[in-house]
């Protein structure tokens, strides 16, 4: 669940099919090399393309509003799902400050990811300077971390690199891992009797497949893997 209180800005300009609004949140980057930002940022009208992927919503709706108006802009609770994390070393220069060192994509509940298609996800910088309220309200496959390797009921060995993402080390390309499973190694190092109990613990009951169920009916969307 992401939302954003809203707050009070002047509408700076409008255009077509766009407004930009006096941004309440960023700063001038005074040391952003051949980037300059103007302090505004463009939302787009209701009839526009993008909009419905725009996290931020003014009242009154943009459609309605003039140069020189004053409205609120925030984000309401918009239940979203993360379809990628980038990381910046060093942070981006964007011309506005904070600069961005982290990037979650995000797709909205119902919208199924399609792979290969450019600016799909909205960019959300969780530390970005906007009063982002973000709650977690499930993740697949809680008990495991990216790298993690597992034995299966069947004695398969099985490398989970992220919910949909599973490496068998026999060389199968199809299939996933038979529940219950056993911890055997961590990308980290261990693991411990604790984490690899919680993953017995965990993996004792249910299936695979009704964790994607989960999943999906939290979603209103398919499970897409993020490789092939």
């Amino acid at each position: 669940m992401v939302e954003c209180p809203f707050t009070e800005v002047t509408v700076t300009g409008v255009g077509q099919g766009h407004v930009s609004l006096r941004w309440p949140w960023w700063e001038v980057d005074p040391l952003a090399a051949g980037v300059r930002w103007n302090g505004g940022v463009a939302l787009p009208t209701p009839e526009q393309y993008g909009w419905e992927r725009s996290l931020f919503r003014t009242e009154p709706s943009t459609d309605a509003l003039a140069a020189g108006d004053v409205c609120r802009v925030g984000v309401p609770p918009t239940v979203m799902y993360v379809v990628d994390v980038q990381h910046f070393e060093p942070p981006l220069e964007t011309g506005w400050l904070p600069r961005p060192a982290r990037y979650l994509g995000l797709l909205r509940q119902g919208e199924t990811h399609a792979p290969g298609v450019e600016e799909q996800t909205y960019q959300l910088d969780p530390a970005g300077g906007e009063p982002f309220r973000i709650r977690l309200l499930y993740r697949p496959f809680a008990c495991l971390e990216p790298g993690d390797e597992v034995a299966d009921r069947d004695g398969r060995a099985w490398r989970f690199d992220a919910a949909w993402d599973w490496h068998a080390f026999d060389g199968g390309r199809f299939g996933t891992p038979a529940w219950p499973l056993a911890l055997l190694a961590r990308r980290a190092g261990g693991p411990t009797p604790e984490e690899a109990a919680a993953v017995a613990r965990v993996t004792a009951v249910g299936s695979h497949a009704e964790e994607v169920e989960r999943w999906s009916g939290l979603a209103l969307a398919e499970p897409v893997a993020l490789r092939p």
